[in-house]
């Protein structure tokens, strides 16, 4: 597996995102078959895994303390803060008090003493983004964390964070069914030297080629009310999917494989993290290193027109800090 360098934080250049082991996908709540497949990863030289306190909640970063116990110098966990208030605030809580709250409970979650990425989830509108960060480098100070990293920040919020302390990672979804970061995102991280983690780097799922309905999908599932899998933007949609095969083929690889070469190519900068619960689909997504496209390949996959449909509901949606 190759490392991405997110300044001196090392990562293998794809990880494994655990999200979906525990909350919002069909498959959810397999815990065996999870804390197999976190191993498994490990095995592999996939050193990354990403997790939340709010998937769950809280069970998810209980999951992945178990699946990494004896293992804790061969992986970098990356977890967050900042939608769950232990403050009985409402809303988003990134302010100095929650955060000491939030760092502790995930610390003995993941049975660590350290944590090795630690991104602010959402921008919180009401906690100054200066004070947050602020607040995290003491934590830095303190030992308990290694490095900081923000989700779903616009490129102002960004420089502003940076300019407190520096930010190791920006965590933004990004495949070729969402390419918003490459207008403003992207540019900024590079121009200060932060690393960039895509999540949800197989669209939820639909660039695997495996979805071309709901009826596989859990009642419950997360997907079943999202704008881009539903009503005609999911028949809209496979036409991306029909395209990502074709190239698949030519280069005798999975349509995953390739959606994930595709984001390999565009910069050392970018390291993926897909989320699965199965170990098959785990050896599928890391051996996407090892597919080369042509130039003319990506340009093909380049000219992919945008998805249809925005990429949460409403309410997901004005939680984006942009």
């Amino acid at each position: 597996m190759k490392i991405a360098s997110f300044g001196r934080l090392e990562i293998s250049r794809i990880g494994l995102g655990a999200m979906g082991m525990s909350a919002f996908y069909t498959g959810a709540g397999r815990i065996d078959e999870s804390i197999r497949t976190i191993r498994r990863a490990l095995d592999l030289g996939v050193t990354h895994i990403d997790t939340a306190e709010l998937y769950g909640p809280f069970t998810n970063e209980e999951l992945v303390g178990r699946a990494v116990r004896g293992r804790r110098d061969e992986v970098v966990l990356a977890t967050k803060f900042g939608l769950v208030s232990h403050t009985g605030r409402s809303g988003p809580d990134s302010t100095p008090a929650n955060i000491r709250l939030a760092v502790e409970g995930s610390l003995k979650r993941l049975e660590t003493d350290y944590i090795d990425l630690y991104y602010q989830h959402r921008v919180d509108p009401d906690t100054p983004i200066e004070e947050t960060v602020g607040a995290l480098a003491e934590l830095v100070a303190e030992g308990k964390l290694r490095h900081i990293g923000l989700s779903e920040a616009a490129a102002a919020t960004i420089r502003r964070a940076h300019a407190v302390h520096p930010v190791t990672a920006v965590q933004t979804e990004y495949s070729l069914w969402t390419r918003d970061p490459e207008a403003e995102i992207l540019p900024a991280t590079r121009a200060l030297g932060i690393g960039f983690v895509p999540y949800s780097p197989l669209g939820h799922g639909f660039l695997t080629g495996n979805i071309r309905s709901l009826d596989g999908l859990d009642a419950d599932d997360w997907r079943r009310t999202n704008p881009r899998f539903t009503g005609d933007n999911l028949t809209r949609n496979l036409r991306i999917v029909d395209e990502v095969r074709a190239v698949a083929t030519q280069v005798e690889a999975t349509p995953a494989q390739v959606a994930l070469a595709w984001l390999l190519a565009q910069g050392d900068d970018i390291a993926p993290i897909p989320g699965t619960t199965r170990i098959d689909r785990l050896e599928e997504n890391a051996a996407a290193g090892g597919v080369t496209l042509t130039t003319d390949q990506i340009a093909r996959l380049n000219r992919l027109s945008p998805a249809s449909g925005d990429r949460f509901d409403t309410a997901n949606m004005a939680a984006i800090d942009r």
